[in-house]
């Protein structure tokens, strides 16, 4: 079944709803209400962390270990790529230096492998968390609220997305309404 795609009066696409909440108690009381009424896209934002928050919105540790498995294999592809290129490098340009094995001896690879390892690691790491959090993103829907502007300051915000599929605009903002949001205002893509 598709979706519906909500149009404002002045005919553009509807990205979600945004309340405004008075301080960060409502908010997660707001939270628990939009989690239990069944939503899934959704988010709350604040000026600083509010500690009960992630049990309020019903969060899991979910993401770790698929962002671990990333980070390992990045880890894995380091080390055994900096083990083969010194390898290769050694067997196919063999310089006997005092005497020592060129392409038999692991002893010698062990700092450059760990070396690549750990960047590796780094970058899957970095890569990982960009993916994850869905980045680079220039410009988001909710930026065009000038309210939305104070939740790095002073206020604390919850907003429904529009693809969630319980989202309706009149029964959504209802909720809202119920929770204890002081304004609620539908935002345009």
């Amino acid at each position: 079944m598709a979706r519906p795609i909500y149009k404002t009066e002045s005919g553009a696409t509807v990205y979600g709803i945004l309340a405004e909440f008075s301080n960060p108690y409502t908010l997660s009381e707001a939270a628990k209400s939009v989690r239990d009424a069944g939503f899934r896209k959704w988010d709350t934002h604040s000026p600083f962390p509010i500690h009960e928050m992630e049990e309020s919105m019903g969060i899991v540790g979910k993401a770790i270990r698929p962002m671990m498995f990333v980070i390992g294999c990045g880890a894995l592809l380091g080390v055994c790529g900096g083990y083969l290129m010194q390898w290769w490098i050694n067997y196919d340009y063999a310089i006997i230096v005092q005497g020592k094995p060129t392409y038999q001896a692991w002893e010698p690879f062990v700092p450059i492998t760990f070396e690549l390892g750990v960047l590796f690691t780094a970058f899957s790491s970095i890569l990982g968390m960009l993916a994850f959090n869905g980045l680079p993103r220039h410009h988001h829907p909710l930026f065009s609220s000038d309210r939305f502007l104070r939740s790095s300051d002073d206020a604390f915000f919850l907003s429904v997305e529009a693809r969630d599929e319980k989202f309706d605009p009149s029964a959504t903002r209802r909720l809202l309404e119920e929770a204890g949001a002081t304004h609620i205002e539908l935002i345009e893509e």
